[in-house]
């Protein structure tokens, strides 16, 4: 596997993810991986549309292909509290 391991996708893109704040579930995984030591661990990525309009904002995490949907700021600190750090 490459350097990280996870890498993390936030649609921020689409008809509805921006609508839903997208920008702020990106912001929020971005800062605690940061603030868990992870940085160069796992990468937080904007991705395009996920074909998954009017689930999101969408959230998938590899190589585990969990994906997530409805994800809010505090759903964002709960993905990485729960799956990336334990």
């Amino acid at each position: 596997m490459g350097q990280y391991t996870h890498h993390v996708f936030v649609c921020t893109s689409g008809k509805t993810c921006p609508k839903q704040d997208s920008e702020r579930v990106h912001a929020t995984i971005k800062r605690g991986v940061k603030d868990a030591g992870l940085k160069g661990i796992v990468r937080v990525n904007h991705a395009g549309c996920m074909n998954q309009c009017g689930h999101g904002p969408m959230v998938v995490v590899y190589p585990d292909d969990v994906w997530y949907a409805g994800v809010d700021e505090e759903g964002a600190a709960r993905i990485v509290r729960e799956h990336l750090v334990e």
